[in-house]
């Protein structure tokens, strides 16, 4: 058989841009292999461990057999607990037939995508914003449109910008409060807004809820029962490597979203969604004691940064991320994070990464100890120094 050299990937899979957390991630991996110190604060990974009954939910449905095939939209027991959160926590009623459960938020996120965007629709996002959303919306086939938040303002999405008024061409508008990377939580004001803007969908990625400081997140289902919701459990219960998120969908896509799901995924990991349960109705107690370490951890790295000239105008409200201007340092965003990370021995992600508003900025994860955030800041402000 000849052999056939010259195959290329479709021109849609070589345009995908690099998700540059993950590639700092990696670099930094590299060097911590070459005997390097690294700091860690480059990704959205909790640092505890997910709760050990969570963890024990999961082995005892392994050992009783529960490892087969779930329906594709999950276990009836999953959908009616993430139900009754619903009602807990924002006072609404959702029907469970109404959950598609998901291998994570992201798989959830191309599945609402595919099932409501044709070639050239118009999804409407902030900048800055979660760096997959517009490469996720691009490959569907849809066009990402951005407005800027800025710093100045908290990154407060105001539906009373001019922004507002260009909604009515987009087929989406998408939400995410707590926001990656800003920190920024929509209050009921603006969320009340928001469901009035002229557009058929209102996607609302709500993957940070729990995980806010002296504000309270609200649901999109509050102010707009038709709205797409996404969330699941990676951050809130350190449940990264589990995989495990949902769907909340309007009622006539229940079904095509079920096919779709079993088309592509089959159906999230069979004892994984036993864990979901336990996550849901056991002892919270750990959850908050996680959401109260964040919180001083917040505190801790708001005061070093703006101590060592960094511009932090309005602390973030929400999830475990600061997105700081460091242009005093260097406008080229990639450029400086790698810097950092090769001169200082500290990761930190470009703020080039979630948008063209956010060069020139950098984004620091507060997802690990108070010991590894003042070992990074000391760091930071030695290499600063010696400028």
């Amino acid at each position: 058989m000849n052999e056939v050299t010259d195959l290329q990937p479709v021109p849609r899979a070589r345009a995908m841009p690099p998700f540059r957390a993950m590639q700092l991630l990696a670099e930094a991996r590299r060097l911590e292999s070459q005997g390097r110190d690294i700091i860690h604060m480059e990704v959205g990974e909790p640092d505890f461990k997910t709760p050990q009954h969570i963890i024990e939910a999961a082995f005892q449905a392994a050992k009783n057999g529960f490892t087969s095939y779930t329906p594709a939209e999950g276990i009836a027991e999953l959908r009616e607990a993430l139900a009754d959160t619903y009602e807990a926590r924002y006072g609404v009623e959702v029907n469970p037939d109404r959950f598609i459960v998901t291998v994570g938020s992201s798989p959830a996120l191309w599945l609402i995508f595919s099932a409501i965007l044709e070639p050239g629709d118009v999804v409407m996002m902030c900048d800055p914003h979660y760096a997959c959303y517009p490469n996720d919306v691009r490959y569907i086939g849809g066009e990402p449109v951005t407005f800027p938040v800025r710093s100045q303002d908290g990154f407060r999405l105001d539906p009373g910008e001019s922004w507002s008024k260009n909604v009515d061409r987009a087929k989406a508008f998408l939400v995410n409060s707590p926001s990656n990377p800003t920190g920024a939580v929509v209050d009921h004001d603006d969320w009340r807004e928001l469901a009035e803007l002229p557009v058929p969908y209102i996607i609302s990625d709500e993957i940070y809820h729990g995980i806010e400081y002296g504000v309270k997140s609200h649901s999109a289902l509050e102010y707009r029962p038709d709205a797409f919701v996404v969330s699941g459990f990676s951050k809130l219960y350190a449940m990264t490597g589990w995989r495990l998120g949902w769907i909340i969908c309007p009622e006539n896509f229940i079904e095509p979203l079920r096919r779709i799901h079993q088309n592509l995924f089959l159906c999230a990991s069979s004892f994984v969604q036993k864990a979901g349960i336990a996550a849901l109705t056991g002892p919270q107690g750990e959850i908050k004691k996680m959401v109260e370490t964040y919180d001083k951890r917040r505190v801790f790295i708001v005061g070093a940064l703006r101590d060592m000239g960094f511009d932090v105008p309005v602390e973030p409200k929400g999830a475990f991320y600061i997105l700081t201007d460091a242009r005093h340092l260097d406008e080229n965003s990639e450029r400086l994070s790698h810097r950092l990370l090769n001169e200082a021995g500290v990761a930190v992600t470009p703020g080039i990464d979630f948008g063209q508003e956010a060069e020139g900025f950098l984004r620091f994860s507060y997802a690990t100890s108070i010991e590894s955030i003042a070992e990074g800041m000391k760091r930071i402000k030695g290499w600063i120094d010696s400028l």
